[in-house]
């Protein structure tokens, strides 16, 4: 295998990769300002000079663009190479004696202060002209809003004609890729950059086009964002793909329907909060220092937005007063949700004491309607917050929230006392409701679900088979049937793979005696009773004879999918269908032995 020497070792020569990346892939630090995967090499920055020794004959060359021929000595850090990069950096000091990022090479190789004067641009330009910010918008993205203007010391990155872009898409590239933070996007397009908000992190942070959906997700791999994408977009900008050693990035991948045999499906399709829009008086989406519980629960943990200080979404300061309002949509008929969210009151609780123990000298307040917190050691628990955390719980309604000198008003009442009052906080968290998630009601139609008035799936009897549907083998876990904290969900996940395990355990399926049975001879073949059966266990049956020729088509029913309701019986105009084990003959019977 033909090999070529650097600083001293020995490496696989490659015509198809730079000196820079062999490098880099073998940890050698060769300083570079202009490179980037995603775009072909460019040498502008000359930051990345080595000196390559071909027999006696030595010269330096940018290592971003030479090839890793063999037989070839390279030195990355002779002194040779050390003085022509102090003499660019004396160069790069006096063009962009604003940009820290120069200003730490400078210092890394002995640079105090430059021998050139100052650029025209001023001691505050930042700008090195890399073309890396042009590069990527022209050739990666095939937008074109920025480029090079004028010659020699005029030369400078702007927009045509020196006028805001309308072309820019605001995505950002160009401050990402910028080495020098000299780019701003308010100079390039008369529009703000939309964030594209962070589900997991509840909004409170943003998040790439690119990105793994949470910690610990399964599968642990990257997700593309197709709406956002600048790929989907404009079709040009592959700087993911580009940048993926593995490979691993496939544009072309389409959504696609998978179709699977199952025995058994669990339903634990979760929760949601009711929209804070229907409490526009507690300012909600208005004030930023108003926010829900989960992004309050984002805000406590170490791998949330702020590493688990608890700090405003709107200056970042630490909030010395909180204020807690329970029953926000809960145990409101007049926004259609009459019933208890039921786990407010419990992490309501804790989110007072996590934040006393990270702010000592805050003071947490909550306005409550009840307190329910019937369930093993919860009642301490509730205790515990007001006793050795000192919340006050204040037993009312708030009746709004404005804002006055940088504090937010809460107006309420405590019914206690009789008495109204007024809080200034620093930042108001919302105990919102609890409620199904969309479509929810397309999928209990799809599964033979029942559903109640609020869209929570029903079990097929609440006492007794508290997990099992009114359909075979659909099983329900967690708040898709009710509000339910963590230690009921768990359980109830439990229960039901158990109940789905049960239908695999013996070779045979056990399923109620009480089936309905279709007369072949005397079904005509009408279907109705396929209509109306709302679990889909009646199907399309073909009797041949030997020869293979159809004589008729009938009904006949799935026994283990039948649940003995019984509606097929009452609806068949042929009489052909009866409930086995539950015929007329055997009523009969049984009046006639009285």
């Amino acid at each position: 295998m033909d090999t070529f020497l650097m600083d001293g070792k020995e490496y696989p020569a490659d015509e198809s990769r730079t000196v820079l990346e062999v490098a880099r892939e073998n940890g050698i630090d060769i300083p570079t300002l202009c490179y980037h995967k995603s775009l072909p090499p460019y040498g502008a920055c000359r930051l990345c000079l080595v000196e390559v020794l071909w027999g006696d004959r030595s010269r330096l060359y940018t290592a971003c663009t030479y090839p890793a021929w063999g037989g070839m000595v390279v030195w990355t850090a002779s002194e040779k190479v050390l003085k022509a990069r102090r003499l660019i950096l004396e160069l790069l000091l006096a063009e962009a004696p604003a940009s820290p990022e120069i200003r730490e090479l400078a210092r890394r190789y002995g640079v105090e202060r430059t021998r050139f004067r100052a650029g025209r641009k001023g001691a505050e330009n930042r700008c090195i002209l890399c073309g890396l910010c042009a590069r990527i918008c022209q050739d990666v993205l095939g937008v074109g809003a920025i480029g090079f203007k004028g010659r020699g010391d005029r030369r400078e990155i702007c927009t045509p004609f020196e006028q805001l872009s309308e072309e820019c898409a605001t995505c950002g590239s160009c401050p990402a890729i910028c080495p020098t933070g000299a780019i701003r996007l308010e100079s390039i397009s008369p529009h703000s950059p939309r964030p594209i908000p962070s589900e997991f992190d509840a909004g409170l942070t943003s998040r790439p086009c690119i990105y793994i959906p949470f910690p610990q997700a399964a599968p642990n791999k990257p997700v593309i964002d197709r709406s956002n994408c600048m790929h989907y977009k404009f079709g040009s900008c592959t700087i993911c793909q580009d940048a993926c050693p593995a490979q691993a990035v496939d544009y072309g991948q389409q959504d696609e329907i998978v179709e699977e045999e199952v025995g058994a499906i669990v339903v634990a399709t979760g929760y949601q909060l009711l929209s804070k829009d229907c409490y526009g008086e507690y300012g909600y989406g208005l004030y930023p220092d108003v926010i829900d519980s989960l992004q309050f629960e984002r805000l406590l943990s170490a791998s949330g937005p702020t590493g688990g200080e608890i700090r405003r979404p709107s200056d970042g300061k630490i909030p010395q007063t909180v204020v807690f309002i329970q029953c926000v949509g809960s145990r409101d008929p007049s926004k259609g949700i009459s019933y208890c969210s039921k786990i407010c009151c419990m992490y309501t609780a804790k989110h007072t004491m996590l934040y006393k123990h990270k702010v000592h000298d805050g003071q947490a307040y909550v306005f409550y309607m009840d307190i329910r917190s019937g369930g093993k050691n919860y009642e301490e628990f509730v205790r515990r917050a007001v006793e050795e955390d000192g919340a006050i719980y204040l037993r009312g309604r708030v009746s709004r929230i404005f804002e006055r000198e940088g504090k937010l008003v809460v107006k309420g009442a405590d019914t206690i006392s009789g008495a109204s009052v007024e809080i200034e906080a620093d930042l108001v968290v919302l105990a919102s409701a609890m409620i199904p998630q969309p479509g929810i009601e397309r999928l209990a139609q799809k599964l033979g679900v029942s559903y109640d008035q609020y869209r929570f799936l029903s079990e097929a009897h609440p006492k007794l088979r508290p997990v099992e549907t009114n359909s075979a083998g659909i099983f329900l876990a967690g708040a898709c049937q009710a509000p339910k904290d963590i230690p009921e969900a768990v359980a109830q996940g439990s229960a039901a793979a158990s109940k789905a395990l049960g239908l695999f355990s013996s070779e045979e399926l056990t399923r109620e005696p009480i089936v309905a049975v279709v007369d072949e001879e005397s079904c005509v073949g009408c279907f109705y009773c396929q209509k109306v059966c709302p679990y889909g266990a009646v199907e399309v049956k073909e009797i041949r004879n030997r020869e293979g020729e159809l004589i008729k088509t009938v009904a006949s029913v799935n026994k283990g999918v039948c649940q003995g309701c019984g509606a097929c019986v009452a609806t068949c105009r042929s009489n052909s269908v009866d409930l086995e084990g539950f015929r007329d003959e055997q009523i009969y019977a049984e009046i006639n032995a009285l």
